[in-house]
């Protein structure tokens, strides 16, 4: 499984972002698709995550209610709406593949190069 993450950038502070996960080669063979950052100095941080076949998600609760995972099983694509952004997602985000939709970044076997989104005060 190949991930290619792309839709990073410089917004400001209240604004919205859309990242993008173009997943290619076995996707089949992995129904977890999850969303995670690091920022300067931390570790990975769990965002969210879909089940490719059934569609249901889970969220951290630091995004709850402002970012929403959606995909495009046509497209093969990964989707991560950010709405309301604050100078906290600031981070490098990844888009990783796994067998199953866990908070965990052990879970995730297949990861995305990553893709930076500062958010300015």
């Amino acid at each position: 499984v190949q991930l290619q993450a792309s839709g990073g950038g410089l917004v400001q502070a209240g604004g919205s972002l859309r990242l993008s996960c173009a997943a290619s080669g076995r996707t089949f063979s992995r129904d977890a698709m999850g969303w995670f950052r690091q920022a300067p100095g931390k570790e990975h941080e769990f965002v969210g995550a879909i089940s490719w076949r059934g569609g249901s998600t889970s969220y951290a609760d630091s995004v709850k209610g402002r970012f929403t995972i959606s995909r495009d099983g046509a497209k093969n694509t990964l989707y991560l709406q950010m709405n309301s952004l604050k100078p906290e997602d600031t981070a490098v985000y990844y888009c990783a593949a796994g067998r199953l939709r866990t908070a965990g970044v052990s879970s995730y076997d297949y990861w995305g190069q990553g893709t930076q989104v500062t958010v300015s005060s």
